[in-house]
């Protein structure tokens, strides 16, 4: 029986050994193998807008916030269901999968979408972002959903804004 018990020893001091030069054993408890699958670091940001879209959206607070929630860097997939019969759903989402509006204007009561809005500023003037651009405005309006698209500016009217969001919704 002893030698039962000595060759199961010698067994696992072995697959210690051999676990230990393959590297798929850590005495600290990192998992090697863990370790690896780990493929991209991330940096948290300082700020959630550009110092442009945070203007803005100080001036849209004061034209509209007291009739609307408002909600920044919204993309497609939350606001378009892109699971319709008929169609490849997996590739219906990879085409809006990337995209998004800088604001959204939503009902206070339900959370329901009222207007989209884009700032436009010179990336919009390259020919993929005007592409990117046309069908944007191509699905919110086929999807009967109001797209405000505005140049970007150093400075906005709150009251004018207000005028142009009113227009928008109520058209």
């Amino acid at each position: 029986m002893t030698i039962i018990y000595i060759i199961a020893g010698i067994i696992i001091i072995a697959a210690i050994v051999l676990a230990i030069f393959r590297g798929n054993f850590d005495f600290a408890g990192n998992d090697a193998a863990e370790e690896e699958k780990i493929k991209y670091q991330y940096k948290k940001k300082n700020f959630f807008l550009t110092r442009s879209e945070h203007y803005f959206y100080d001036a849209l607070v004061d034209a509209v916030g007291k009739d609307y929630r408002i909600f920044a860097q919204v993309h497609l997939s939350a606001l378009v269901n892109h699971k319709i019969s008929g169609q490849d759903w997996r590739a219906a989402l990879a085409h809006i999968n990337r995209k998004s509006v800088d604001f959204l204007l939503c009902d206070k009561a339900y959370l329901s979408p009222k207007l989209a809005i884009e700032l436009d500023d010179r990336s919009h003037e390259r020919p993929d972002r005007q592409n990117r651009d046309w069908e944007v405005e191509r699905i919110f309006q086929a999807v009967g959903l109001p797209l405000l698209r505005l140049k970007n500016q150093a400075e906005f009217n709150s009251d004018n804004l207000a005028e142009q969001i009113k227009a928008k919704i109520i058209s």
